[in-house]
């Protein structure tokens, strides 16, 4: 059907561009515009800009005043506080609790994890290989802010950590001599090979798919569409305005803050495990208790507050880049003096195994039996909720190095950079420690603890002596830095996406953080896994429900971004043009923009003037009011001058005598009406 150009509406106008124009400014309007004619429908739009004419909106080109989220922050910090307080008084009763929260959520849910971790994987695959590939985490023609090396780099960066260390050796050994069920006998070749597999499996695309839907979804909501990187921002299409900076995001941000507290905690109580066990067999110190690691927890985390608070953030932040090049060194180093050869013709094996079983493994659930129901709980169920946990983490680092780049390079690029890396790092170490122990070197035993995995195949290359000192510097510098990244994320989740929280909201998330560490390890013994595992898996059922509510409202926003509306309308006017020009003419004809009879327009079936595809791109000042704005001058018009934050005041005289000041901004007379395609001959 056709539709008539409707007549400027109040409640459609959130600017004063399109309220009622006194008859100078509309005689002004036209002269500028250089045609005798006004489109009204274009004065129906914020800004009298059609969302296909939006090149998009960056986070720095909108205003607004950051402060705490004292809601977020209460409910956050008061569970978060509760729970370390809890744990330290009485760890008894919350390993019973978690005990019992942790084999209800594995034997109910356990099927939950692998489908999100599975959905996220495909759902995003095809993102990337659709047309919405081709829309940018950034304005329209927006380059890259970091070259395709550095930004390689730093994905290679995100996907190094005391994970590499810890369970790169100690994982794939473990399912070497001891398989998971109905697979391979132990200590075989096949298992060898499985276990890699199995290993890449829990590492590699799927945790990056993960960690690229947050990713994604934030940097499109900050970088496209102008919001605040906030977990929170990607929920505008699904919940609405109102709903999204009322309760729903606020409980949205919350999960991720619990759901990163958790997560992270693990990851900083492994460290202190590995930490400990190095302290022990370089010192010759004997076993490592509970007390030993709490020690351990508290003297970094000191220094992660002096960090914080002194202003050296930055100096940590460039060890951590060198921490980088001293884990890659690692990796070096045992690759060329551990068994090279053999390391050289396994890595391919391991790889091609990993790529044929990958199916098999995401068929595997707990309908495979008890034994099964106990490695998933262990192992996958674990791994899939430890990502889910870190993703808000992760992802928003992530989101903040890949302003400019398409969907389609994005997603690609973070699935495989990372895990090609991982396959690798995993392949060195975890070949390295399964040759020596099949060759019965010192320190290899079948019951071996994984913190010792590592430390024993360092004692066994030769010319590193020094070498554990250097591990046990790396993993020191990895808990600082991984403190102070998590933290400072969190501490913008509490202040309304403010990319520099206030240093005690930091401060204070670290604290908690270094005490759900503690508390997890109390739930058992030094050397055991279990309250990490147990609570980390627990933690994580809220945010894998957010996850899939994540996946579905970047979908939508994409429907309504403006390049797949242009795509769309593209499709629309070339295939009726291309139709209608053979009937009439034959070979002979040729395409020109016209105005289309009878409603069979390019964005016929489009209502344009919906909310949903306009109500983002209204620009607002500091106390969320309507404000005109020029997109072509880039001029706000109650006189805001981006560069210095000042408003100018501007009188009637230079609103009237200067067209650029007013906020009924020009268009070029082929924009003033919309022209879908027609034919000649």
């Amino acid at each position: 059907m056709s539709k008539q150009p409707p007549k400027p509406r109040q409640e459609q106008s959130n600017s004063p561009g399109t309220q009622s124009l006194p008859d100078s400014k509309r005689a002004k309007q036209r002269k500028v515009s250089g045609s005798g004619r006004l489109n009204r429908r274009l004065l129906a739009y914020p800004h009298n800009r059609h969302p296909v004419l939006v090149p998009g909106i960056a986070i720095d080109e909108q205003r607004r005043r950051y402060k705490i989220d004292k809601l977020v922050f209460v409910i956050a910090g008061s569970l978060a506080s509760a729970f370390v307080i809890w744990g330290i008084w009485s760890p008894t009763s919350v390993a019973s609790v978690a005990e019992t929260a942790f084999s209800w959520s594995t034997n109910n849910l356990g099927w939950m994890f692998n489908t999100v971790a599975i959905v996220v994987l495909i759902a995003l695959v095809g993102m990337a290989l659709s047309p919405y590939g081709k829309i940018p985490l950034g304005k329209d023609g927006e380059k890259p802010e970091f070259s395709t090396f550095n930004w390689t780099a730093m994905l290679f960066a995100a996907g190094l950590g005391v994970a590499v260390l810890f369970w790169g050796p100690a994982e794939p050994l473990e399912y070497f001599i001891s398989p998971p069920p109905l697979t391979n006998e132990p200590e075989s070749v096949e298992a060898m090979h499985r276990a890699f597999a199995q290993t890449y499996y829990h590492w590699g695309f799927h945790a990056w798919a993960i960690y690229a839907l947050v990713g994604g979804a934030v940097a499109y909501a900050a970088y496209r569409r102008g919001r605040t990187l906030l977990i929170s921002s990607i929920f505008r299409a699904l919940f609405g305005q109102r709903l999204t900076e009322g309760i729903a995001g606020k409980l949205v941000d919350v999960f991720a803050i619990i759901a990163t507290l958790f997560g992270t905690a693990a990851a900083l109580g492994i460290a202190a495990m590995q930490i400990g066990t190095g302290v022990s067999i370089v010192s010759g110190t004997g076993e490592v208790t509970n007390n030993t690691l709490v020690v351990i927890i508290a003297i970094l985390t000191i220094g992660f507050v002096v960090s914080a608070v002194s202003g050296v953030a930055r100096g940590i932040r460039y060890l951590s880049s060198v921490n980088i090049l001293l884990t890659i060194g690692l990796m070096v180093l045992v690759l060329f003096l551990g068994p090279t050869l053999f390391l050289m013709n396994l890595l391919p094996s391991a790889i091609m195994e990993y790529l044929g079983s990958m199916f098999e493994l995401m068929g595997r659930s707990l309908s495979w039996g008890s034994e099964t129901q106990e490695f998933q709980s262990i192992w996958t169920v674990y791994y899939w909720a430890w990502w889910i946990s870190w993703s808000p983490f992760v992802g928003i680092f992530i989101a903040r190095i890949s302003r400019g780049r398409t969907i389609r390079q994005f997603v690609l690029g973070t699935i495989l950079i990372p895990s090609s890396l991982l396959i690798v790092a995993y392949g060195i170490m975890g070949g390295t420690s399964i040759w020596m122990y099949r060759e019965g070197l010192p320190g290899f035993t079948a019951d071996m603890a994984p913190p010792e995995v590592l430390f024993s195949l360092i004692d066994n290359l030769p010319y590193v002596e020094w070498l554990p000192y250097v591990v046990l510097l790396v993993l020191a510098i990895f808990f600082i830095t991984a403190a102070d990244s998590a933290s400072v994320v969190m501490g913008m989740l509490t202040t309304q996406g403010d990319q520099n929280p206030r240093r005690w909201v930091v401060v204070f998330w670290g604290l908690v953080m270094s005490g759900i560490a503690v508390v997890m390890l109390l739930l058992g013994d030094a050397m055991a896994l279990t309250g990490l595992q147990q609570l980390v898996i627990v933690t994580a059922v809220p945010f894998s429900l957010v996850l899939v509510l994540i996946l579905v409202a970047w979908f939508r926003e994409l429907r309504t971004d403006p390049m797949a509306l242009r795509l769309r309308y593209t499709e629309n006017a070339l295939n009726n043009a291309v139709t209608d020009g053979v009937e009439q003419y034959g070979d002979d004809f040729a395409i020109k923009v016209g105005k289309a009879e009878g409603g069979g327009g390019a964005g016929a079936e489009v209502d344009s003037l919906n909310e949903a595809y306009t109500q983002w791109y209204q620009r607002t000042n500091e106390d969320g009011e309507p404000v005109g704005y020029n997109f072509e001058t880039g001029e706000w018009a109650d006189g805001y001058d981006p560069e210095t934050g000042a408003i100018t005041t501007l009188t009637t005289d230079q609103v009237t005598d200067k067209p650029r000041e007013q906020t009924v901004e020009p268009f070029p007379d082929q924009l003033e009406e919309q022209r879908p395609i027609q034919v000649r001959p």
